[in-house]
């Protein structure tokens, strides 16, 4: 009998080539471009001069993508996104002392809160849900009456909702009242604005797999040199000490342990690809005709976002499921990956939806592709009518 190949009969036995497998409308991990995916072909030695060259021009890119200048500086962090964001309120909130307001309307609020409980600092917060948005008169008048609050941590984007926070709003607010700002911009950084010029974070947390269209594996922290230097001692972590890998890579260019090479590589050029875009203003550009080529088409096969207008993100949105008796979110999934198209289901607790991406290398032809897919697959199941129940248009009256 000859010998197969786990390429033969193994996992990836089936595995289309690069560049024809489905299309991922999700948050991240997301469909990346030919160029990013050659560019991890080759090994690289992490302590090598020119891996430590790449290195130190993403942190500079970095920097300058938020106006940063001499006051700010970039740490990378390896892990998924939820390591950096730990590395970042463990790092920047000393263990004694302070008090954070969490900002919280969505799964990745919760999230933060979750990391706070683990890590034990003190905290409030103010939870508005599934999907309505901090306001800032809101905040204000907690910092106004708890002077013991030391920082206020916000989520830019929530993608388990979709909706774009009031960032710039709220930032104000908090730096009137004399506080520090930590902005989880994970989903949102690269292709929504975000200038320390508008909006001076002590630290902004954000990852590779995101608007910038790299691939998994590290996230990176800017964050005002006094805000690191003064993270000394606070992490309650060896590995996700800000303060030690940022100083660690200042002294040597090197990252304290072992870095994911190919995907710091693959990031390096995708940000090549950024600029070409247009850096952060071309980006969003696609994202937001991205989005409004799918809400309209959506709409038009009679679904509803959860959120009104004013709050769609450029970044990825949440429809109501439908109503009707024969819809299936599995079977709806599951069609329209037949059709090379991946989308993400819901997070929400008090109505059934999913959530439809807008951003990676996609275009407008891919939007309408899965809205084809997803009316095809509508018909296929039989559902005549989207629109959802009566009760989820009454949770979204709730924005008014």
């Amino acid at each position: 009998m000859t010998k197969q190949t786990p390429r033969e009969n193994g996992p990836f036995a089936d595995l289309a080539p690069a560049g024809t497998e489905p299309a991922l409308l999700t948050p991240g991990p997301l469909t990346t471009s030919m160029r990013t995916k050659e560019s991890m072909l080759r090994d690289w030695g992490s302590w090598d001069d020119d891996f430590k060259a790449i290195s130190k021009e993403i942190r500079i890119r970095l920097v300058d993508m938020c106006d940063g200048g001499e006051d700010y500086d970039c740490a990378l962090m390896q892990g998924s996104g939820s390591f950096s964001v730990e590395a970042m309120l463990s790092s920047f909130i000393p263990k004694e002392g302070s008090k954070t307001l969490l900002l919280m309307n969505g799964a990745y609020g919760q999230r933060s809160k979750k990391t706070m409980d683990y890590l034990g600092r003190d905290y409030v917060e103010l939870d508005k849900g599934d999907y309505l948005p901090p306001m800032p008169n809101e905040v204000a008048d907690i910092l106004d009456n708890d002077p013991a609050i030391s920082h206020v941590v916000l989520v830019h984007c929530e993608t388990s909702s979709g909706i774009l926070n009031p960032l710039k709003e709220i930032s104000d607010v908090v730096v009137a009242k004399g506080r520090k700002l930590l902005v989880d911009s994970m989903s949102a950084f690269g292709a929504v604005p975000l200038s320390v010029k508008d909006i001076p974070f002590e630290a902004m947390v954000s990852s590779a797999n995101k608007c910038i269209e790299g691939v998994p594996g590290f996230g990176f922290i800017v964050a005002k040199k006094s805000a690191l230097e003064a993270a000394k001692g606070n992490s309650h972590s060896l590995a996700l000490d800000v303060h030690d890998q940022w100083a660690h890579m200042n002294k040597t260019g090197q990252w304290r342990f072992t870095p994911p090479t190919h995907t710091v590589v693959a990031f390096l050029e995708a940000l090549y690809q950024h600029e070409e875009e247009g850096n952060v203003e071309g980006r969003h550009g696609r994202y937001l005709n991205n989005r409004q080529v799918l809400v309209k088409g959506m709409r038009e096969l009679g679904f509803e976002t959860l959120l009104e207008d004013r709050w769609l993100s450029p970044i990825i949105t949440t429809f109501f499921c439908p109503a009707h008796k024969n819809f299936d979110f599995a079977t709806f999934y599951a069609e329209i990956k037949k059709e090379g198209y991946i989308i993400y289901p819901g997070k929400l607790t008090v109505v059934d939806s999913f959530r439809v991406g807008n951003i990676g290398q996609l275009f407008e032809e891919d939007m309408n592709g899965v809205l084809a897919a997803m009316k095809k697959a509508c018909a296929s199941m039989g559902v005549d009518d989207c629109s959802p129940p009566a009760e989820a248009l009454e949770q979204r009256k709730l924005q008014a």
